[in-house]
């Protein structure tokens, strides 16, 4: 499908969900908001709309954006999978590692609120940078103490496609371990 199609296409999901959402937009206003969106492709926005029309209760271009998934896990999810101490292994996103920097502080003194209220600001606010300036996301490890379990976490993290299986056997702390492109397995 060339641009020009894919832009028309968007500009029908997006005339339908203004009109679900009983909002009205000028023909040009949605050409914009469509060609602005172009770029993310079509099925990611035709997903986003639906979060959209189930999230929320307004239709903008920044609650698209906000909904188009990169990659990224939602703040929520980020904060679901920081690490809880030293000992964990954790394969998280550059801009995770950020925000947790920021809030790693109020999480020692034992704050937890704060630091949850602290690390969803940054972490939204990253997230909303990446985004607009189209990056890639790029998931990175951070090893824990514990051997076993970070053997466990580099392995899921392959599996999964966070990492590539190069890196991951350059992480192992025993080369014995031998990586193939889809899992880590002992010799």
């Amino acid at each position: 499908m060339n641009q020009q199609a894919v832009i028309s296409e968007i500009g029908m999901a997006l005339t339908v969900t203004a009109e679900v959402m009983q909002q009205q937009f000028s023909p040009q206003a949605l050409l914009v908001m469509a060609e602005d969106l172009a770029m993310y492709g079509l099925d990611a926005v035709k997903a986003a709309l639906t979060r959209v029309r189930r999230e929320c209760n307004r239709l903008s271009l920044q609650a698209v954006i906000e909904r188009i998934d990169d990659g990224r896990p939602g703040v929520e999810e980020a904060w679901a999978m920081l690490p809880r101490d030293e000992a964990q292994t954790v394969i998280w996103t550059e801009e995770m590692a950020e925000a947790y920097g920021v809030c790693s502080a109020l999480l020692a003194e034992g704050d937890s609120i704060a630091a949850r209220m602290t690390f969803k600001e940054k972490y939204s606010a990253l997230l909303a940078q990446a985004r607009a300036e189209f990056s890639p996301v790029k998931w990175v490890a951070t090893l824990g103490t514990d051997k076993a379990a970070r053997e466990d976490a580099l392995k899921l993290a392959v599996e999964s496609g966070k990492l590539s299986a190069e890196h991951a056997r350059q992480l192992l702390p025993d080369l014995s371990y031998r990586i193939t492109p889809n899992l880590i397995t002992p010799h």
